[in-house]
């Protein structure tokens, strides 16, 4: 049984595992907890009414928040020419083809987000095996395969996420800072609970979005009340 640090039982004290609380009201019982020493990333994890092993019933996207999510990342991108450069002027640590195709393979992954342009993709294919467990294959669902490279590397440079169900049906996201306030907090999960509902799979039955939680990174979770 995994054994939890004296602060993560504190904070467990202050909620009721029962209890489902409303967005405004979780958000606050959650900034209460006593924190560690770094800023904990808020995050979200949504229970979805979805049949994972169904392909048709997958759900993947991205979204920039309207609030953001308090960090930059590390965005690479697979072209060459001028679209390369694009990419370099916008932000990207490293663009190129072949060449950045080959350091991978290698074992670089110094990055979050890894871009590519359609014409990229017949050397970026080989990576999946590399990229694919890491979250980090680029794919046209989540906006990472792209001719207008520019505007791509700025999002996700400036902290747009990327998400897709797990095998259990759930999606997680990072929703920015603890030391966000709660109303930003609020917004950002607001505009991602209405994204997941925009990509509803047609065939899937039932209540789509069944439970939500809020947590720190380093805390326990809150039930949230699933909006009508």
């Amino acid at each position: 049984m995994r054994k939890r640090s004296k602060r993560y039982r504190a904070a467990a004290t202050l909620r009721d595992r029962q209890q489902v609380m409303e967005l405004q009201d979780a958000l606050k019982a959650l900034k209460s907890m006593e924190g560690v020493k770094f800023d904990e990333t808020v995050e979200v994890s949504v229970k979805l009414g979805i049949d994972p092993k169904q392909s048709d019933q997958s759900v993947r996207g991205a979204i920039a928040l309207p609030k953001g999510i308090g960090k930059t990342k590390r965005v690479i991108v697979f072209a060459e020419g001028d679209k390369a450069q694009e990419a370099i002027e916008a932000g990207a640590v490293e663009a190129g083809g072949p060449d950045l195709a080959k350091k991978i393979e290698d074992g670089w992954f110094d990055f979050d987000v890894a871009i590519a342009v359609p014409a990229a993709m017949r050397f970026v294919g080989k990576l999946g095996k590399l990229l694919g467990p890491k979250g980090k294959m680029p794919s046209p669902k989540a906006g990472t395969v792209t001719e207008n490279v520019g505007f791509a590397v700025k999002e996700f440079a400036a902290g747009k996420i990327e998400f897709r169900n797990d095998t259990g049906g759930n999606v997680h996201g990072p929703m920015g800072k603890k030391s966000f306030p709660a109303e930003d907090l609020k917004v950002n999960i607001e505009a991602f609970l209405d994204h997941l509902k925009s990509l509803r799979p047609a065939s899937a039955k039932g209540n789509y979005i069944q439970s939500i939680c809020v947590s720190t990174s380093m805390g326990p979770g809150i039930r949230v009340q699933v909006p009508g």
